[in-house]
C-alpha cells in the first residue's frame, strides 16, 4: 500500500452503497465501510471535488453458469443509497446495469467535462462493481487509487484477491484516512 499523490482535481466514485446490496452478508461490517465512505465523502464535498454516487438497477443481459445475485424484482427501496452518504444536488448520480460504473453510462463524459484526471473508488463489492469501476477508470485514461478500507464484498476470497493481486495493477491502494491526509497536505 502506497499511496503518493492525488491529482488537483480528482473524483470520489461512491459504488452501490445502496439499501438493497448494504443488506447483503458482507465480508466487512458494512457499518465500518459505510463511516469511512461518509467521511471520504465530506472531505471531498469540503474541497469541492467532485463526488459520484453509483447505484446499481438491474444486470447485463446474458447467460451465465452462476445465479447473479441481484433480485429479478428489486423492492422500491433497493437503489436508494444509504442516508449516511448524505445525497446533495451537486453530487453526480449514475445509475449502472453492469457491475462497472462506466460501460452504458455517461460517468466518463460527466468526470471529463469537469477536468477529473484521477478517480478514488470505494464501495461494494469489491471483486466485481469495484473491481469493474476501476478497471473501467483505468483504461479510460485515469490515475485510480483505491480505498481498500472503504469497500467490503460478498466473497472473502474475491475481497482478498482484488486488494492483494488486481488493485496494485491499477492505481495505487490505501486506507481512507490516508486519501483524507493527502487531500489535507495538498490544502495546507
Amino acid at each position: 500500500m502506497a499511496l503518493t499523490e492525488l491529482d488537483p482535481n480528482t473524483a470520489l466514485l461512491v459504488i452501490d452503497l445502496q439499501k438493497g446490496v448494504a443488506a447483503a452478508p458482507l465480508v466487512d461490517p458494512i457499518d465500518g465501510v459505510v463511516e469511512r465512505a461518509a467521511a471520504l465523502i465530506r472531505e471531498f464535498r469540503a474541497r469541492r471535488l467532485p463526488v459520484a454516487l453509483v447505484n446499481v438497477a438491474g444486470v447485463s443481459p446474458g447467460r451465465t453458469e452462476q445465479v447473479r445475485r441481484l433480485p429479478a424484482e428489486m423492492p422500491a427501496d433497493f437503489t436508494d443509497f444509504l442516508p449516511a452518504l448524505d445525497r446533495q444536488p451537486g453530487d453526480i448520480v449514475v445509475t449502472k446495469r453492469t457491475w462497472g460504473a462506466f460501460a452504458s453510462t455517461d460517468l466518463e463524459a460527466r468526470l471529463r467535462a469537469t477536468g477529473v484526471t484521477q478517480v478514488v473508488v470505494i464501495g461494494v463489492a469489491t471483486g466485481t462493481g469495484v473491481e469493474s469501476t476501476a478497471r473501467q477508470a483505468y483504461e479510460a485514461g485515469f490515475n485510480v487509487t483505491l480505498a481498500i478500507d472503504a469497500m467490503t464484498d460478498t466473497r472473502a476470497d474475491a475481497h482478498a484477491y482484488s486488494i492483494d493481486h488486481v488493485f496494485p495493477r491499477l492505481g495505487e491502494t490505501g486506507t481512507a484516512q490516508e486519501v483524507i491526509d493527502l487531500l489535507a497536505r495538498r490544502n495546507a
